[in-house]
């Protein structure tokens, strides 16, 4: 099984990104992605050993995406064998804790799961179908974004319902697993003291949440049942009083409508009329879009702050994922607001991008950390198929 290949996929509903790792390394040989699915604008871009492939794929579905990967990646590595192919499915449900071989069974009973995690679920499983019939044979991991937050006490993983609707699996699940799984891992390797401490970890992106974790585990999150709840997103709301989903329903407003709404016109781009991109918002000047960045950045502090009860403390923050990683003026306006918290970031650290960026004086450790969800993909795969695996 050595220098066999691990692909780790993220399929999504427009794009597909994909790491492929070495074994037992699990070194990072290729990379890539397929954007604007289902667009005459589809295309495919990817690099191994330094030598980039382009290719375009004018409509292209997951299926006719996935088997130009597959064709590209036995060219570009020398027919390198796949020893297994590693999927990031965003709900596990309520039994799902570990990666797991999935076939048609599985994906039937992770379809229950789509109206929990629409503009996900349904997509994960359609990139993790279209490979296996792309590579008949080749085992097939998923693995859940919920998995990581599986061990909350019960006081973080209730709602004040009917104690039925719990038993039937209406509870907080926590979603963004994998990239907190890494960070953590990070921690360890990098921090020990700070690892074994308590860390907030805001993974601040097109979706966005916090995750509160004591000696590199779970102990809660800002997202809950779905991965619509906790701070405002790209174009999903975050938190919402359960009442203006009633009031809406009583104006007669169809589900459709009223999902949509919430999942793809709210967040950012809601509150800017302009977009979900924290980018364009950046460069736009406008007074929405401003007001859009300091509500952002207020709801993100606000929740750190509830997120620090939970832990009785907080002894370091860790920002990461797109925003999180690449815009420092919001690391900076978060950490402005927790001075309750004893956060002093360096602004000269912090602009220039610093793993570490706290000033002399803070009483909590400030750090930017870019997350690989595709490489945590790849090692529960190639543990879930009993593959040898060095350091990693």
């Amino acid at each position: 099984m050595a220098d066999d290949l691990i692909l780790a996929v993220n399929a999504g509903s427009s794009t597909i990104k994909f790491g492929a790792f070495r074994l037992p390394s699990l070194a990072r040989v290729a990379f890539g992605h397929v954007d604007a699915l289902g667009s005459d604008d589809c295309a495919f871009r990817a690099e191994a050993a330094g030598e980039p492939h382009s290719q375009e794929l004018p409509g292209a579905d997951h299926e006719r995406a996935m088997a130009a990967l597959v064709a590209w990646i036995g060219e570009a590595l020398g027919g390198a064998k796949i020893a297994a192919c590693s999927h990031r499915i965003v709900h596990g449900g309520p039994d799902h804790v570990w990666p797991l071989l999935a076939d048609g069974a599985v994906v039937r009973e992770l379809e229950a799961f789509i109206p929990l995690a629409p503009l996900h679920q349904p997509h994960n499983l359609a990139g993790m179908v279209a490979l296996a019939r792309a590579l008949p044979g080749t085992p097939q991991v998923a693995c859940f974004d919920t998995a990581f937050h599986r061990d909350h006490p019960k006081v973080a993983e209730v709602y004040a319902l009917p104690r039925e609707m719990t038993e039937a699996g209406v509870r907080r699940y926590g979603f963004h697993g994998l990239s907190y799984e890494y960070i953590a891992r990070r921690l360890r390797n990098l921090d020990p003291e700070l690892a074994s401490g308590r860390v907030i970890v805001a993974h601040l992106g097109a979706g966005a949440s916090l995750c509160a974790m004591r000696d590199g585990r779970s102990v809660d999150s800002t997202m809950g049942f779905t991965a619509l709840d906790g701070l405002p997103m790209a174009t999903r709301t975050g938190q919402l009083d359960p009442g203006v989903v009633l009031h809406l329903w009583r104006e007669g407003r169809p589900l459709a409508e009223v999902e949509r709404m919430l999942y793809r016109d709210s967040g950012l781009k809601g509150l800017s009329g302009l977009s979900g991109d924290m980018r364009e918002l950046q460069a736009a000047g406008t007074p929405a879009a401003a007001f859009a960045i300091e509500y952002f950045c207020y709801r993100v502090a606000r929740e750190i702050g509830a997120l620090a009860v939970s832990l009785g403390g907080l002894d370091g923050l860790v920002f990461t994922a797109g925003v999180g990683e690449n815009a420092p003026a919001i690391r900076a306006d978060i950490c402005s607001r927790l001075g309750l918290l004893g956060a002093v970031a360096d602004e000269a650290a912090n602009a220039a991008g610093a793993e570490r960026f706290d000033a002399d004086g803070s009483r909590i450790r400030l750090l930017r950390l870019p997350t690989d969800e595709e490489k945590m993909l790849a090692i529960h795969a190639a543990r879930c198929i009993g593959a040898p695996v060095g350091a990693s």
